[in-house]
């Protein structure tokens, strides 16, 4: 049984009369304990996709048609917003920029215990002692130190840790990644990576991990979709992303990324006659 299950989803944005369609007929889905990659390229609608799981589309994006069920419980349904208590609960987010997203006035304790306060309903020494737990699991040594500390005291892998640890504090069934590693250094993104994928196995979480990089979903996903121009091209498993049989688009973001556990292989651009040849297969599907 599919966890989030993503159906015939369509975005728009109006700008005076001019319409531009962000998202088109998305059709996705994530299975329990299942992690699905979702990538493409800058402006493919990769976040699009996250802010409308999250109640979160800017003023002038509206959803036009599609469902959007958690557990079989409708967040949407034929555009209108249904439930939103499953968001912050049941459905977790990491953000892509930890600095902009967290508070920067308040302590990180105050910030993971009131979350986890709110989220589970627990006495604060309780939700003090799983903070402070869940910042040691994250590979934080101090974590008495780092929860006296405000974000900008902290470096950005640190702070990424953080916003990781308190994802998972709340024991949420789905965690939504959105490029959680594209502020860092190639170096703590590994290790930022390494911890994401230990919880996820420890917790049986699933996540929706978003990037544009190949290679970080081909250490951690079971499953990827690939998106371009607002349109799902398609959904397949690692292994076949990697086969001649893979889709010209999705075989050339391949041969694009620069592996760092490949230090031998290519990188190749991608073509223009690749994109080419996909804008008229998609305007054929529409």
């Amino acid at each position: 049984m599919s966890l989030l299950d993503i159906q015939q989803l369509s975005v728009e944005i109006r700008q005076g009369r001019r319409v531009e369609n962000l998202l088109r007929d998305i059709n996705l889905h994530v299975s329990a304990a299942e992690v699905v990659g979702l990538i493409g390229e800058s402006g493919a609608g990769k976040s699009m996709i996250t802010r409308a799981i999250l109640d979160l589309l800017p003023a002038s994006a509206h959803i036009t048609s599609g469902d959007i069920l958690f557990e079989n419980a409708p967040l949407l349904i034929g555009g209108a917003r249904r439930n939103n208590h499953f968001i912050g609960r049941e459905i977790s987010f990491v953000p892509q920029d930890p600095l902009e997203s967290l508070n920067p006035v308040r302590r990180i304790g105050l910030q993971m215990t009131d979350l986890i306060r709110h989220s589970l309903r627990v006495r604060m020494t309780d939700a003090r002692d799983r903070a402070h737990a869940l910042l040691e699991e994250v590979s934080i040594r101090d974590a008495e130190r780092v929860m006296q500390a405000y974000p900008h005291e902290l470096s950005g892998g640190m702070r990424q840790r953080v916003l990781i640890a308190m994802a998972f504090s709340v024991e949420p069934k789905l965690i939504i990644a959105d490029e959680p590693t594209t502020a860092l250094d190639v170096t703590v993104q590994k290790t930022v990576l390494a911890l994401l994928q230990k919880l996820q196995k420890k917790y049986n979480t699933s996540v929706l991990f978003i990037t544009h990089d190949l290679g970080i979903v081909a250490k951690l996903c079971n499953r990827v979709t690939v998106l371009f121009d607002g349109y799902i091209v398609e959904t397949t498993t690692l292994s076949d992303s990697m086969k001649p049989s893979a889709h010209p688009y999705t075989r050339a973001l391949y041969d694009a990324t620069l592996r760092y556990d490949q230090p031998d292989k290519p990188v190749r651009p991608i073509h223009n006659d690749i994109i080419q040849a996909l804008r008229e297969e998609l305007e054929q599907r529409a």
